[in-house]
């Protein structure tokens, strides 16, 4: 079975699956009861494909419209002067549409800009300020509302109940049975009047409500869960300047005429154009499908909504909004096209598929069987040629019987269980700080071999203060207590640190709403500008002071910042901030200890590499500070200059170890978890955390990035196993890593990234984990989990949620194809062997409900223990129905077929059954015995290896809950709902008898588990 699913339906992957592979699966999916229900939680192809086109064009019909537009201006001698602002417009305080605006934007009309007055002019015709932002006056807030719209995407209405209802009643056998139930009515009113005419149908019809019912309200409840993970999903937040103040804010607040502020990593929120700002690349590949990215400035002023920050930070100024930007109505294509099936949902299918042709095989064979009986015997009878209602009805009676075994033979239950299992998981790991956005990572991480991670802000805590200086050749302890540390500064050293700080930083000091000054901006930035306010500089002064000519914001891949600054006195002054070792080896001299520029001889280096290392051995993270003086003729438009540099200093930031991350590494050792550790840090630091953390041991390796690349693919092979830290990293050695581990050493990776250069790498990976507060929206969005507290901590839970995903399945699949073997072989061996089916239509029914929903929400919905993480994981290879489920399964089937068979064979004579209703009180005997070994079998597959099942049982109270509701329900069809269900009421020692004969399944299951496998 396992070659015949990874031939078939082995093709889709956790990620990146093709249109074509997925495609695939669903046409070998030949036997399926309800299509709407079993492929509910798969990937609306045709409207991916809708979404795709509509990216294609986005591109040529921007084209198009510039070339029509200018066509039609220049036969009608239109001029854009024409334009008339509408009067509902006027009446609300605005003087243009938006309409006009998204014209402007979309279309990149500069004539059109130009004509409204540019930037400031359309500031002004939405009562904005490029500086202060919006006034958040409600009532003008709410007239912008009326105006402009929300910025929201129209997504498709929630689905009520009553539709899951009419979802459920798609399934084509419990149609077939209806139209069976009916004929029985009328059949049997005509023969036996009113009401006993009708109970077998009414029977019949009662079970099929009943199945839909659950199932709707299972299905209704999973829909709930996936809203609520999906609204969560969408919670993205933008710094925007209102009434003069910085604040974070959702995107979803956002109206025209605000100010937002944009950087590396940052989504465009909606559409705009450009206020200010350096170097700003934005890639519009999510929109236009066009990989070049643009640059934006005053001369390209356009910012296009769902587009991404690819370098650089600006201001912008919104326009357009929701539903009239072209990623409104992209994202309400998108949003229909689904998640992608994961890999078990499509293996589920393809056991679902097999189970379901040996199930029809068989249902058609019984119903053979059962009419050549029933013909059989009106040929010995000598009336063949008369048929009577009751004929009628007994032949119907046998239709349904072969309806229902292919209702109980086609597990329908099986790939829907895991989506059971996994909504149950995402909202459970939504409290342990983990959002789950893409199904397949949740079970993809359960077998991670291998977890690559960031250093800063996931092993450390990210709140970052400066505790260590060398400033000047001077090496200096820094505490809050000792303000006069740095009295013997010159002045002109003191002047150079704080405008290399102030001016050279991603940062900014702000105040905010209640007054106080505020600090926004990276942990490294918002701990240098809070030592520089330490030393008594002022931000706002030294701001104004210097007027910036070109920005190179910080890259992973250069590892350093630089800023040119045109002096008040005359002159341009380049400020470089970055790598330590990087910086001071661009550098050829330094301010010494009086102040004076010197010559950065031999011995000087040497001292100051050796600050370095005596910084990083102290798990610091060092930073150099250097600037030069540059000739008059620089232009903007050339790079900073790499070197010729003097050093002003090095400072030593803390950047604390999170608590509980070496018990979480133990954790993830102890499960067969590799971690490791890629930072872009000093290697003496990289290397004093990771020994803090317990990832560095004595048989490990610690490599820098640079000597990384340079090995070749057999060395790889021999050192990749052993590399335990990576330092000084690129993004390009973290993908390198992560591919190499996939491909040549087969194991599924999990990797950690923050930055908008982690993505290649995120999206590498089997499963990507970003940072939810560190980490840009790039970052996120090829991200599978988001790790909402940045720690990594919860890494190791998301492992485990995984492994329970997965072995709550495996334990459902053992259950479930248990009840089909048994109910498959015991109603067509007793119909070649007596002509008769033990089990009723009604009784099928019923049992299809305990294995099927009941069944996955009992076990599919068992919360993780600590037990889970002492086992290996599955990894790439391992089979998903194992040898010890074939064991289980074989073992407790053939228990169950004997004492059915035992029953059939000896029942009456055990119980001294005679008289007409001997047959009907056996048949509710076999009936029960066949329920009870079921709840007894649901309580064995709560563990597949261990003995004692009942170990955390009652913290599990949904199963608790399924397993009473049984029981309960289980009584009141035996004894009191016998004329529906075909049962009689049973004696108090064939009550025993059939908990017994369910309860010594329990002791057999522990025996099955001894034999090793």
């Amino acid at each position: 079975m396992e070659s015949y699913l990874n031939g078939n339906f082995g093709a889709v992957k956790a990620k990146q699956s093709s249109d074509e592979v997925l495609q695939k699966w669903r046409q070998l999916c030949e036997v399926v009861k309800n299509p709407k229900r079993r492929f509910r939680f798969t990937a609306n192809l045709s409207k991916r494909n809708e979404a795709a086109a509509m990216r294609h064009t986005n591109q040529t019909l921007r084209v198009a419209v510039l070339v029509s537009k200018a066509a039609f201006q220049f036969v009608q001698g239109v001029q854009p002067s024409d334009y008339t602002v509408p009067e509902e417009v006027k009446a609300a305080g605005f003087q243009i549409c938006a309409d006009e605006l998204g014209s402007i934007v979309e279309g990149h009309d500069v004539k059109k800009l130009k004509f409204h007055g540019g930037l400031d002019g359309i500031a002004e015709k939405l009562s904005t300020s490029v500086s202060n932002g919006l006034n958040t006056d409600t009532e003008s807030l709410n007239r912008r509302v009326d105006t402009f719209g929300i910025n929201k995407f129209a997504e498709s209405a929630t689905r009520g109940f009553l539709v899951f209802v009419w979802e459920a009643l798609q399934d084509m056998t419990l149609m077939i049975l209806g139209v069976c139930a009916f004929v029985s009515l009328i059949v049997g009113i005509a023969m036996e009047g009113w009401p006993k005419g009708a109970h077998d149908g009414l029977g019949i019809v009662a079970s099929i409500l009943l199945v839909v019912f659950v199932t709707a309200t299972s299905d209704y409840r999973q829909s709930l869960q996936f809203k609520d993970l999906d609204k969560e999903k969408k919670k993205i937040s933008i710094q925007v300047t209102r009434n003069g103040y910085r604040q974070k804010m959702s995107i979803y607040d956002l109206l025209p005429g605000d100010i937002v502020h944009l950087s590396i990593g940052d989504q465009v929120p909606a559409d705009g154009l450009f206020v200010s700002g350096f170097s700003v690349l934005i890639d519009e590949s999510s929109l236009t499908g066009e990989s070049e990215p643009v640059m934006v400035s005053t001369e390209n002023p356009f910012l296009l909504s769902g587009t991404k920050v690819q370098d650089g930070s600006c201001k912008m100024m919104v326009t357009t909004v929701g539903m009239r930007t072209q990623w409104g109505k992209l994202m309400a294509t998108l949003s229909e096209g689904g998640d992608d099936e994961t890999p078990l949902q499509v293996k589920l299918n393809g056991v679902a598929t097999i189970i379901g042709k040996i199930g029809l095989f068989f249902a058609i064979v019984t119903f053979a069987v059962l009419v050549q009986s029933l013909v059989g015997r009106k040929l010995r009878e000598g009336s063949y040629l008369s048929w009577s209602g009751d004929d009628a009805l007994e032949l119907l009676e046998y239709f349904a019987v072969a309806v229902t075994i292919v209702v109980v033979a086609v597990p329908e239950g099986l790939p829907l269980a895991v989506t059971l299992s996994l909504a149950f998981a995402m909202k459970k790991m939504m409290t342990d700080k983990a959002l789950v956005r893409h199904l397949a990572a949740c079970e993809t991480m359960g077998s991670a071999k291998s977890i690559c991670s960031d250093k800063t802000g996931t092993l450390t805590t990210n709140h970052m203060t400066v505790v260590k200086s060398c400033i000047c050749l001077n090496v200096k302890e820094v505490s809050k207590e000792n303000k006069d540390l740095f009295s013997d500064l010159t002045d002109f050293a003191l002047k150079t640190l704080l405008q290399s700080i102030f001016n050279n930083t991603g940062g900014e000091v702000v105040i905010n709403k209640d007054g106080k000054r505020e600090i926004l901006g990276t942990p490294t930035d918002t701990a240098i500008l809070e030592f520089a306010l330490s030393l008594g500089g002022e931000f706002q002064a030294e701001r104004q002071a210097a007027k910036l000519v070109k920005v190179e914001p910080f890259n992973s891949t250069k590892k350093r910042m630089g800023v040119v600054l045109e002096l008040p006195e005359g002159g341009l002054r380049a400020h470089t901030k970055g790598a330590s070792e990087i910086i001071l080896a661009n550098c050829d001299k330094v301010i010494n200890s009086n102040g004076e520029i010197v010559p950065l001889d031999e011995a000087s280096i040497n001292r100051l590499n050796l600050v370095i290392n005596e910084f990083a051995n102290e798990a610091l993270r060092t930073l150099c500070l250097a600037y030069q003086e540059l000739e008059s003729g620089f232009s903007p438009e050339n790079s900073i200059p790499a070197s010729g540099y003097t050093c002003i200093g090095i400072v030593g930031i803390k950047d604390p170890v999170r608590p509980g991350v070496k018990e979480s590494v133990a954790v993830c050792r102890a499960a067969g978890i590799t971690v490791r550790m890629v930072t872009g840090d000093n290697i003496n630091t990289a290397k004093a955390i990771a020994r803090e953390c317990g990832i560095l041991t004595d048989d490990g390796i610690a490599i820098e990035g640079p000597d990384f690349r340079e090995k070749k693919q057999e060395e790889l092979l021999e050192l990749i196993p052993k590399i335990q830290v990576m330092a000084r990293s690129s993004p390009l050695d973290k993908h390198t890593l992560v591919k190499q581990l996939r491909t040549t050493f087969n194991e599924v990776v999990a990797v950690t990234g923050d930055g908008t250069n982690d993505a290649p790498a995120l999206h590498e990976a089997d499963i990507g984990l970003a940072m939810g507060i560190a980490g840009t929206e790039v970052a996120k969005e090829s991200a599978d989990v988001i790790i909402l507290d940045d720690n990594f901590t919860t890494i190791p839970t998301v492992a485990k949620w995984g492994r329970s995903v997965y072995i709550n399945i495996q334990k459902f699949v053992q259950f479930q194809l248990t009840v089909n073997v048994v109910a498959l072989i015991v109603n067509f061996s007793s119909a070649c062997l007596t002509g008769s089916a033990p089990l009723t239509a009604v009784q099928l029914l019923w049992v299809n409900m305990i294995m099927d929903t009941l069944g996955a929400l009992a076990l599919a919905t068992e919360p993780p223990n600590d037990d889970l993480m002492k086992r290996s994981p599955v990894g790439r290879t391992g089979n998903f129905i194992s040898n010890v489920m074939w064991r289980n399964i074989l073992g407790q089937s053939l228990y169950q077929f004997v004492v059915i068979w035992f029953l059939q064979a000896k029942g009456k004579a055990l119980f001294g059954l005679d008289g007409p209703d001997s047959d009907l009180i056996l048949n509710t005997l076999i009936f029960n015995s066949f329920v009870f070994c079921q709840v007894f079998n649901e309580v064995s597959s709560r563990e597949m290896e261990e003995i004692n099942v009942f170990k955390g049982i009652l913290d599990n109270y949904v199963f608790v809950a399924v397993l009473g509701c049984t029981v309960f329900f289980q009584i009141i069809i035996i004894e009191f709902l016998g004329t529906f269900a075909n049962t009689s009421p049973l004696t108090y020692s064939q009550w025993f008898l059939s908990v017994f004969v369910g309860f010594l399944g329990m002791p057999i299951a522990a025996g099955l588990k001894m034999i090793p496998v």
